[in-house]
């Protein structure tokens, strides 16, 4: 291009919110002092995205103006340390947008897709799970006939979402009197639920479909890990997220009770929460979602980290992630050696809209396209189309039977 590594500058840094889904997705689009160089990252924080919003207009977007898009490590920091506190989703998904917007910069200088620049294939497609969930057994299987017909073959399993509110189990569960509103569930039927549920899919299906399932953490360490015992007998590829991250130390005592593989990670947001995890070999796979702990930057390192102890990746992929976010994972799914499996919940037409370039999915692989960067452009014209909206947030107000508000 004739110019030279560091006169190229952040000129603006820009923070758009669009949700082609009914799912507000937030995107930022670093500018360069180059005009026809631009980087698009994803810092989707769904729950919070006005907060998210806030810090990169007010914080991040005026220190990072002059400042060399080739230093991407010490941007990082910088923007790590920048606030005294850190590591929390609301800062953490700032920093992931800028951070995997300069990592789409540099992959464009370079002529490259990002995973060349990560040291290249280590496989040839992305291995994809779905989730199967319905209001019955049967609505599950129906859901998994589905799947297999697109040729999926790692499936996660729920009825009635997390903690099986199958069957309107609002009007099931005996509440007291003045019983607030909220995504009431119970432990015990829901521990019976699971176990009904995979052994009747296990019946109908036989034992080459890969399954996995999410606690969420929804129950205590005791009925933990008697569901992990129970479930055993059907052979899951792993147990998602049976623990809450205030309670990882608790792994130890889940680890030595089963066998089945732990995954763990979607809520982790410090380093403090996952290396006592993965060092003691107390989980299988790490399933942090990127923006979260930081971007591109941090998710590099840490899949290194895991390398050394034989953990694999298994990355959080729900529908509250931009098809950029999406593209960035898989970028680190297809270069690095320990990969386990990728976390998918498709891309509707929408979506394909606003985000060109769009990873394709055939026969229960993902498969990058070979553009420079991340790959996944975003169309500004067509995101106006779709404006942010008001969600739904009452599955997050979960509560027990008598009305105790607990996580979600």
């Amino acid at each position: 291009m004739g110019v030279k590594m560091e006169e190229i500058i952040i000129k603006n840094v820009k923070v758009f919110v669009t949700a082609p889904r009914n799912i507000n997705l937030v995107i930022v689009k670093v500018e360069t002092s180059e005009p026809d160089i631009t980087g698009f990252g994803c810092a989707t924080f769904t729950w919070r995205y006005k907060a998210v919003v806030t810090a990169i207009e007010e914080y991040l977007a005026p220190m990072l103006k002059g400042k060399s898009v080739h230093n991407t490590e010490d941007i990082w920091h910088t923007m790590m340390g920048s606030s005294y506190w850190r590591n929390g989703p609301v800062l953490n998904n700032a920093i992931s947008g800028v951070d995997e917007a300069l990592w789409d910069i540099k992959g464009k200088l370079a002529n490259m897709p990002l995973y060349s620049l990560f040291g290249g294939k280590t496989r040839s497609g992305i291995a994809l799970y779905r989730h199967a969930d319905g209001n019955s057994i049967e609505e599950v299987e129906e859901c998994i006939s589905k799947y297999l017909e697109e040729g999926y073959r790692y499936i996660r399993c729920h009825m009635g979402l997390y903690g099986g509110n199958a069957g309107n189990v609002n009007q099931m569960i005996a509440k007291p009197e003045g019983a607030p509103d909220g995504a009431y569930f119970h432990p015990g039927k829901y521990r019976k639920s699971v176990v009904h549920l995979f052994e009747r899919i296990r019946s109908d299906f036989g034992e080459d479909l890969e399954l996995l399932h999410d606690v969420h953490e929804r129950l205590s360490l005791a009925d933990t890990i008697n569901l992990a015992k129970d479930l055993e007998q059907f052979h899951l590829y792993f147990l998602e997220d049976a623990l809450p991250p205030e309670q990882v130390d608790a792994f130890k005592m889940l680890r030595e009770h089963t066998t089945i593989p732990l995954a763990m990670g979607e809520l982790f947001t410090s380093p403090g929460e996952w290396k006592n995890v993965i060092q003691n070999y107390w989980i299988d796979y790490i399933r942090v979602h990127l923006s979260d702990i930081g971007g591109i930057t941090p998710a590099r390192k840490l899949a290194d980290f895991c390398e050394m102890y034989q953990v694999k990746t298994a990355f959080h992929g729900p529908n509250d992630l931009s098809p950029i976010g999406m593209a960035a994972q898989m970028h680190l799914d297809t270069s690095i050696h320990n990969f386990g499996i990728q976390e998918y919940s498709g891309f509707t037409e929408e979506e394909k809209e606003v985000f060109p370039g769009c990873p394709v999915v055939r026969n229960g692989y993902a498969y990058l396209s070979d553009k420079a960067g991340i790959g996944v452009d975003f169309d500004e014209k067509a995101a106006l189309k779709y404006p942010p909206v008001e969600m739904d947030f009452s599955w997050l107000f979960s509560r027990l039977p008598d009305g105790t508000a607990v996580r979600p």
